[in-house]
């Protein structure tokens, strides 16, 4: 087999047919896990909702109301709420809400009943520091310490003892208590605004884009 000529026409030929290749490898690769990632993230997303709503009948997934914003030329996502009804009834809706930590967006979900007390929550992703931030996926949960669950945003809006309000932070981590519970009464203006039926369920939407909500 004749050996190739060194030269910069042959480099950039053989260094074209790496990047096709590797480009080939990695499309076939994002096919075969695309499926999976995508069971597993809700499969993540069902367990979530039950854990942070009160039993329900419905597939709130499937009724779910996205909230979009226009920010820099773009659509992005500000709410995703999902109702849960147990038959014909409404009885409350999980919010799934973002804000910004100490190191990067933090991600929740926060269930609601009917009346909008605090039912349970989920923290869904965030980038805080491991021991310290990352507290926040039980600090806050019922018999701990810094406890949100059974209260109302709608009442008393949350906020960290340090800024005048009832809420304990985590321990080194006010920041992420900040943002976690601007999270918190984000989700519930989303909740609030939404607005349904008791009986029926019905949605009569009035959310305002995460813009004009304010901090």
């Amino acid at each position: 087999m004749k050996k190739l000529e060194s030269s910069l026409k042959n480099m950039l030929l053989v260094l074209t047919g790496i990047t096709a290749i590797s480009v080939a490898l990695l499309a076939f690769v994002n096919g075969l896990t695309k499926g999976p990632i995508a069971e597993a993230n809700m499969k993540t997303l069902n367990e979530a909702l039950m854990q942070v709503l009160p039993s329900f009948t419905n597939n709130p997934v499937s009724e779910a109301d996205t909230v979009y914003s226009e920010k820099n030329g773009k659509q992005v996502v500000d709410f995703i709420i999902y109702p849960a009804k147990d038959g014909d009834k409404w009885i409350g809706s999980a919010v799934e809400a973002t804000s910004l930590g100490f190191g990067g967006e933090l991600k929740v979900l926060v269930g609601f009943d009917a009346e909008g007390n605090i039912y349970n929550y989920s923290l869904l992703s965030h980038a805080e520091t491991p021991g310290l931030g990352s507290k926040a996926d039980i600090w806050f949960k019922e018999g701990n310490k810094g406890s949100i669950v059974g209260m109302n945003p709608g009442t008393t809006v949350l906020t960290v003892n340090k800024d005048g309000g009832q809420i304990d932070a985590i321990t080194a981590s006010t920041i992420t208590t900040r943002a976690f519970l601007q999270a918190v009464n984000n989700a519930y203006k989303a909740f609030a605004n939404e607005g349904h039926d008791a009986v029926s369920g019905a949605t009569q939407k009035n959310v305002q884009p995460a813009d004009e909500i304010s901090e």
